[in-house]
């Protein structure tokens, strides 16, 4: 009696199926890692228009040379206000000396001419090449004057010192910084050597 497969082609029929049941199963556990949106956002300011979910932000200068980048897990734009709201925002500023700025905050907020940045909760001001951190609640930057300021409680650390004010400025671009109101301040002294 003749059969209908031979164990050769029977191999090479189990194979098949094998490979098309693990690319169906491979498929469906794709399907289920899968980013999904979360729920749009509300906010008092209206229903927004967009949201953007992992995202950078670029501005370039004059000249074309990005200066300022924006990351942030979600962006959020309600149209009522004109106002970019942003979550966990980390912001890359270059001076005009080409230095290093990081800005950072819980939350975020980009003005409707998109030129002043607010964030708010642990907000922190970074000059890493100069090895100085800035912390205080509420940090405002305006980029056409690369000035950032704080009217919240502010300690500016550099090293092992730190200095303790009311309010804070700090002019990127020429290197002025200003601490007012009730200022404290700790500076260790160095050890000198026995020589």
């Amino acid at each position: 009696m003749p059969t209908f497969f031979s164990s050769r082609k029977w191999t090479r029929f189990a194979l098949l199926l094998i490979l098309v049941v693990l690319g169906i199963g491979l498929a469906i556990v794709e399907q289920r890692n899968a980013t999904t949106p979360g729920p749009v956002p509300s906010d008092d300011a209206g229903e927004p228009d967009y949201y953007l979910e992992g995202v950078t932000m670029t501005r370039f200068d004059a000249q074309g040379i990005p200066h300022q980048t924006l990351t942030s897990p979600r962006l959020v734009h309600t149209p009522k206000d004109d106002i970019i709201r942003a979550a966990s925002p980390v912001a890359n500023i270059r001076d005009a000396d080409g230095r290093q700025w990081d800005i950072t905050g819980d939350k975020g907020r980009l003005g409707a001419q998109r030129d002043l940045l607010t964030l708010t909760g642990n907000a922190q001001l970074v000059q890493p090449e100069q090895g100085w951190r800035l912390n205080t609640d509420v940090l405002h930057y305006q980029a056409s004057e690369a000035h950032a300021w704080s009217d919240s409680d502010a300690v500016l650390r550099q090293h092992e010192q730190r200095v303790r004010g009311n309010r804070f400025d700090a002019w990127l671009d020429t290197d002025r910084a200003r601490l007012t109101g009730d200022v404290q301040g700790h500076h260790p002294q160095i050890a000198e050597d026995d020589t």
